[in-house]
Order: structure tokens, then C-alpha cells, then sequence
């Protein structure tokens, strides 16, 4: 069973800093795109940026200069670190992982984790 957990998430100061971690358990024989999507409140969930298997990057714009992504393949895990947080920048945060093929079925599917929660106080 394979699934996604975040950690990092919390309260900071507008210009502060925070890392995200979000780890792929289970038995996984490779991943493809992984990325972070976000949601505030009385918002749809939209994509922050997004991280191919071979290091390619994406990012919105509200996010990009600001936030960065990176992937430790070994680990199957992705980080986010988020600098010079905005108010803007609260909400809930999902890790996306896409093509995850699992050892017991060598199928192909996308998984979300539960979400942490980042708030940025004025």
C-alpha cells in the first residue's frame, strides 16, 4: 500500500521560511512527476509547482523566485522550501506523486497525501 506523508507544514511570520517534506512509502518500484498543490480556504486547490523524475521544474507564478522544489529519488520523497512567505501563501498543502508504479501490482497510479497546514500571519 503505498502513501504519502507530509510533515513541515506551520505557523510563520510574513518573510519567514518554512521546508516541506513529503515521503512516498510503501513498495515502489519508481515514480514520475511529484509535486505540491494548495488550497485556502473558500479556494479550488491549485498547483504551487511540480518536479519531473529527472529534475525538470514548474512553477506558478505566484510562487516562482520564492518557492523551490527538489527530489531525493533514492528516498522517494520531495521537499518544497518556501521563502518569503506571503499571507497569500495560506492554505493547506497536498503532495501529489503521478505514475507510481507499486511492486505488488507493476500498475501505474497517482496518489495525494493528507495535506499540511501552512499559515503566514501579517
Amino acid at each position: 500500500q503505498v502513501q504519502l506523508v507530509e510533515s513541515g507544514g506551520g505557523l510563520v511570520q510574513a518573510g519567514g521560511s518554512l521546508r516541506l517534506s513529503c515521503a512516498a512509502s510503501g513498495s515502489i518500484l519508481s515514480i514520475g512527476t511529484m509535486g505540491w498543490y494548495r488550497q485556502a480556504p473558500g479556494k479550488q486547490r491549485e498547483l504551487a509547482t511540480t518536479i519531473t523524475s529527472d529534475g525538470r521544474t514548474n512553477y506558478a507564478d505566484s510562487v516562482k523566485g520564492r518557492f523551490t522544489i527538489s527530489r531525493d529519488n533514492a528516498k522517494n520523497t520531495v521537499y518544497l522550501q518556501m521563502n518569503s512567505l506571503k499571507p497569500e501563501d495560506t492554505a493547506v498543502y497536498y503532495c501529489n506523486a503521478r505514475s507510481v508504479i507499486a511492486a505488488d501490482t507493476f500498475r501505474a497510479s497517482d496518489y495525494w497525501g493528507q495535506g499540511t497546514q501552512v499559515t503566514v500571519s501579517s
